[in-house]
C-alpha cells in the first residue's frame, strides 16, 4: 500500500475513535526500518485499546497488513508495526515519560574522541 494512503487511514482511524494530539513524524532519514512514527494520546485504557483495534481493522479493511501489536492488555501504549508506519497510542503520563516525538525529532549527535581518549598508534615502519 502506498505510504500516503496508509498514513491517511491511520490518522482517519485515530481520529474516529478521539485519539488525541496525532503527531505524524518523518522518520525515513532516521531509520531504514519504516518511514513514519505516529504518536496519539487516549485518555484511558479502554480507549488506547479502542483506537488500536480501530487502526488494524481499518488498514485490513483497506488491504494492508499488520505486522504485529504490543501493549493491548496493559492498555498504557499500545504498539502497531504496520511496516512502514509504527503506531503508538499512549496515555498521557506515558507520552509525557518517554518524549517519543523528542526522540524522533532530535539531531543525531555526533561522536568525537575525547582528550582522554587516546589517538589510535601509527604503524611504525620497521
Amino acid at each position: 500500500m502506498e505510504l500516503k494512503k496508509l498514513e491517511k487511514i491511520v490518522v482517519a482511524a485515530l481520529e474516529e475513535i478521539k485519539g488525541e494530539n496525532i503527531t505524524v513524524l518523518n522518520t525515513s532519514r532516521l531509520t531504514p526500518l519504516f518511514d513514519r512514527v505516529v504518536v496519539a494520546s487516549a485518555q484511558s485504557g479502554r480507549q488506547t485499546r479502542a483506537l488500536g483495534r480501530n487502526v488494524q481493522e481499518r488498514v485490513r479493511e483497506a488491504g494492508g497488513e499488520v505486522i504485529g501489536v504490543e501493549g493491548e492488555e496493559t492498555g498504557e501504549w499500545i504498539l502497531i508495526d504496520l511496516a512502514d508506519i509504527v503506531v503508538h497510542v499512549m496515555q498521557p503520563a506515558i507520552r509525557e515519560y518517554y518524549k517519543l516525538e523528542e526522540m524522533w525529532t532530535a539531531v543525531p549527535a555526533t561522536r568525537r574522541r575525547s582528550a582522554a581518549t587516546p589517538a589510535r598508534p601509527h604503524a611504525s615502519p620497521e
